[in-house]
């Protein structure tokens, strides 16, 4: 595993601190892995919703009324 050094403001030293004393991350190194995966899984969802309403996008006009769509999405549930 590689080592990273990090310089952080007093404020944001003493946040990461507070949330290691929770007792919800057992170091500064597990709470920095937990905030970069959060944002590698943010990423991914995002990219994914931009696809899907690029997707949406390019399909075209619908036919269906909203009515219609609704009905389906209730149907689905």
């Amino acid at each position: 595993m590689a080592t990273m050094n990090v310089s952080l403001p007093d404020l944001m030293r003493k946040w990461v601190e507070s949330q290691i004393e929770t007792g919800h991350y057992s170091n500064v190194s597990d709470y920095i892995r937990d905030l970069i995966r959060r944002d590698q899984e943010y990423k991914d969802k995002r990219e994914a919703l931009l696809k899907a309403l690029t997707e949406g996008e390019r399909s075209g006009v619908s036919k269906r009324t909203l009515d219609d769509i609704w009905k389906d999405v209730k149907t689905r549930e």
